[in-house]
């Protein structure tokens, strides 16, 4: 209100503030949380990519895979073992799909747990969003960053190497596909270690420790029959072996209905359980 000359008070106009209705004022509830996922996940990639030193280092590390170990593991192998009139890089780029994936959920735990530490993941929980969109957004950024690898490693393959799968196209296609969903949901089992164990330096532990043995004790890089007894134990029990079997039938021509839903159905319930586990330990107070 303002006072003019002959003292009478005179209305002053005032922005509007929030929409009303119904009398009262709406206070903004904050955004959706597929847009809060997909902002998110635009940062998290962002965040990758935006250094260009690091991405060509992500995008060559596929090609280092293909050279190094079809190189090494194709010296080594009987081709007897393998199947007939299958080459190694034939045998070995379905299995890179799945395993490749091992590192880079591995590495969405850590980078989650260097967020808890920094201080970012603590801005995050003072916004209006929900905590499970962090989570949701961090995996979608690491599957689509590892997508964007196995597609420059087929391509490579193809181009470099004369890969060129009884499956073809759909085959190699669905393989892709059955690999970002094993990786999708060994992300999950990684993240909910990470919202648990909060530290960088324990995640890191963990990831050289279960990378290992989860890969070199399978079907990923020789057939299991040329193994050791002990060996086929560890790797027929694997249940990586199962995803590289499915994805490696998808590539060859030779699907195997049991084994591909096998592989979905385990991945499908490591997933429940990781999302579950990751969404209640991110929940805690960060501190105390």
């Amino acid at each position: 209100m303002t006072a003019p000359a002959d003292g009478r008070a005179t209305p002053v106009t005032v922005p509007d503030g929030p929409a009303v209705r119904g009398g009262t004022r709406e206070s903004w509830q904050g955004s959706g949380r597929v847009t809060q996922v997909l902002v998110l996940t635009r940062r998290a990639l962002w965040s990758q990519f935006a250094d260009r030193r690091v991405l060509v280092i992500k995008l060559v590390q596929p090609l280092l895979l293909l050279v190094v170990l079809g190189q090494l593991f194709g010296s080594m192998v009987d081709p007897g073992l393998l199947p007939s009139g299958v080459p190694y890089m034939e045998f070995l780029l379905p299995a890179l799909l799945v395993t490749s994936g091992i590192g880079s959920a591995a590495a969405s735990g850590a980078i989650l747990s260097r967020d808890m530490e920094n201080g970012m993941t603590a801005r995050l929980r003072s916004l209006p969003i929900a905590l499970s969109s962090v989570l949701f957004a961090r995996c979608c950024a690491d599957v689509a960053r590892c997508c964007v690898q196995m597609v420059i490693m087929v391509v490579c393959a193809w181009a470099l190497f004369g890969y060129s799968p009884p499956g073809g196209v759909p085959g190699t296609a669905a393989a892709l596909a059955l690999a970002a969903f094993v990786i999708w949901a060994l992300t999950w089992v990684f993240l909910a270690l990470s919202c648990w164990l909060r530290s960088l330096d324990a995640m890191q532990s963990i990831a050289g420790v279960a990378t290992f043995p989860l890969m070199f004790g399978s079907s990923a890089f020789a057939p299991v029959d040329g193994m050791p007894f002990w060996l086929q134990l560890i790797a027929r029990a694997n249940p990586l072996s199962y995803a590289v079997d499915a994805a490696r039938g998808l590539c060859l021509g030779t699907p195997d209905a049991a084994g591909l839903l096998g592989a979905l159905a385990a991945s499908t319930g490591v997933a429940a359980v990781g999302i579950l586990l990751a969404v209640r330990g991110f929940r805690r107070p960060l501190v105390g």
